[in-house]
């Protein structure tokens, strides 16, 4: 068996058309849309990934705020210029690049972000609101893949759907998406120490792989035809990879996401969503 691809740039250009279009719409009733950035250091990943944000978000015809404080920079400067943005009206989306750099606490300059303009969708009252099936900003890759899964028409109601890790950026978030109202699955969460973890994942019809450990599982983990998404990606000298051994794990599954060019395209994509879901919101108060 030959594993369908599910191209996450495929429907990331979807979701960005959609995007571009409502950012004209906004234009067209005179309210721009703005995202900030906020990078602290000079870590080389991060860089690339901000530059990659602001890059897609000038591409929809939003206003882009890149936002660069040197590693030196003290707690109380990071959260002066979070606070500082949170009353700028021209700024409808920011994001908290992490990992901040050593000495320096990401939560605390996550918390200082105001709710309304958190387009990561972390910041701990919006995740309540997420547990609490309330409306609000959803956490990016969380929201990516679930894009996904839609785009291709992969059914969730009445589907086992194990989730491979349970941190707050991505397991926790998407095991509560998965099991909430219509989109209805069973949800289990999983993680590295869970015993007998190819036991549980083989009755997987939806697996998702959220661990940070390159090819952690391969084709015993999998059920014949079930959909795998791979969340990892991994810096080897091979280049990136993701939690799947993918080449096996294609062999077996009916449907895969790529690395790169699964998860990670939709999670920029849902970034995106939700500053202009921010500015709509805004406007229509206004």
């Amino acid at each position: 068996m030959s594993a369908r691809i599910l191209s996450g740039k495929e429907v990331a250009l979807a979701v960005r058309a959609d995007i571009a279009d409502r950012v004209s719409a906004l234009g067209s009733r005179g309210k721009s849309v703005g995202l900030a950035t906020v990078m602290v250091g000079d870590d080389p990943a991060s860089a690339v990934y901000v530059r990659n944000k602001h890059r897609a978000a000038e591409a929809a015809g939003m206003l882009s705020f890149d936002h660069h404080l040197p590693p030196t920079a003290s707690q109380d400067e990071v959260e002066e210029l979070i606070r500082h943005l949170n009353a700028d009206e021209a700024v409808d989306g920011m994001i908290v690049q992490l990992p901040l750099p050593p000495g320096l606490d990401g939560n605390r300059a996550v918390e200082t972000l105001a709710p309304s303009k958190d387009a990561d969708g972390l910041h701990p009252y919006n995740l309540g609101m997420l547990l609490l099936d309330r409306p609000g900003p959803l956490p990016a890759t969380p929201r990516g893949v679930m894009r996904i899964l839609e785009h291709y028409e992969i059914p969730t109601s009445g589907k086992l759907a194990v989730v491979v890790g349970r941190s707050f950026l991505v397991g926790r978030p998407l095991a509560l998406l998965l099991g909430a109202k219509g989109a209805d699955a069973t949800v289990v969460q999983a993680h590295s120490r869970t015993p007998e973890l190819a036991t549980l994942t083989k009755m997987a019809d939806i697996l998702v792989v959220a661990i940070g450990r390159p090819r952690f599982l391969g084709a015993d983990h999998i059920k014949p035809g079930a959909t795998v998404v791979d969340v990892g990606v991994n810096r080897t000298s091979e280049g990136l990879v993701g939690d799947c051994a993918y080449d096996e794990v294609a062999e077996v599954a009916g449907a895969i996401t790529p690395v790169p060019g699964g998860v990670g395209p939709m999670t920029i994509a849902s970034l995106l969503a939700n500053t202009v879901a921010a500015a709509e919101r805004t406007a229509g108060a206004g």
